[in-house]
């Protein structure tokens, strides 16, 4: 009887443990920039400090890197409504926007010299 009653709590707990990250990989999916290739691997990287909202990544980019580009995102966009803007992080430039995700709309950055690195900032 134990031993059911613990494998039913394991299984609830590795289903919640899916829920939550099911919103991340959603919005990870969407392609940069109108792309329909395969959907890149993201990795969550922590809670932006300005908002509180989920910073993921690309493989290719250091969560390091992707809060610092979220942050200076936030700042940026802070007076103007969430209008596109470009933000210089450690030398690279990245254009950030906010787009449409299904169903919420989640903000990303783009490397303005390689569209293939990316952040997403997510609730």
């Amino acid at each position: 009887m134990r031993s059911i009653k613990r494998s039913m709590a394991a299984a609830l707990l590795g289903a919640a443990a899916l829920g939550l990250w099911a919103p991340a990989l959603a919005v990870a999916g969407t392609g940069a920039a109108g792309s329909d290739t395969a959907q890149p691997s993201v990795s969550y990287c922590g809670a932006d400090r300005a908002t509180g909202l989920a910073v993921s990544a690309d493989r290719t980019v250091s969560c390091a890197t992707a809060l610092q580009v979220a942050g200076a995102y936030t700042k940026a966009a802070s007076g103007t409504g969430e209008a596109p803007a470009t933000v210089r992080v450690g030398g690279t430039a990245w254009k950030c926007q906010e787009r449409q995700g299904d169903p919420n709309p989640y903000r990303e950055c783009v490397d303005a010299s390689d569209s293939g690195r990316r952040v997403i900032v997510s609730s």
